[in-house]
């Protein structure tokens, strides 16, 4: 039970900000600001847009990936640069989840 208060000076502009950040990641204000003193990292939520597309990128990937493997025999180099792509966006959902943890 938190019953003991502490109070900190900040401008308006500081408060408004930690206000969006801590509704960002679907906190309270005092929770993001114990979370953030203690060195903890405060994640954001997806928006429904983000997570719209985030699934999309998966899809995409998944897809590329198959067609890739189907002309594997037929047309080789087709099959390299389809590959490529796949990996490529393989590497920008890496990078999306290794940014929101």
């Amino acid at each position: 039970m938190k019953r003991t208060y502490i109070k900190f000076r900040c401008s308006i502009y500081e408060k408004k900000l930690l206000s969006k950040r801590a509704e960002r990641a679907g906190i309270s204000l005092s929770e993001y600001c114990r979370s953030s003193a203690f060195g903890n990292s405060v994640i954001e939520r997806l928006t429904e847009e983000q997570l719209t597309h985030y699934k999309m990128l998966v899809k995409y990937k998944s897809n590329f990936t198959r067609i890739g493997n189907m002309f594997k025999k037929h047309n080789p180099k087709l099959a390299n640069e389809v590959e490529k792509l796949a990996e490529e966006i393989r590497t920008h959902l890496y990078n999306f989840k290794r940014i929101q943890k």
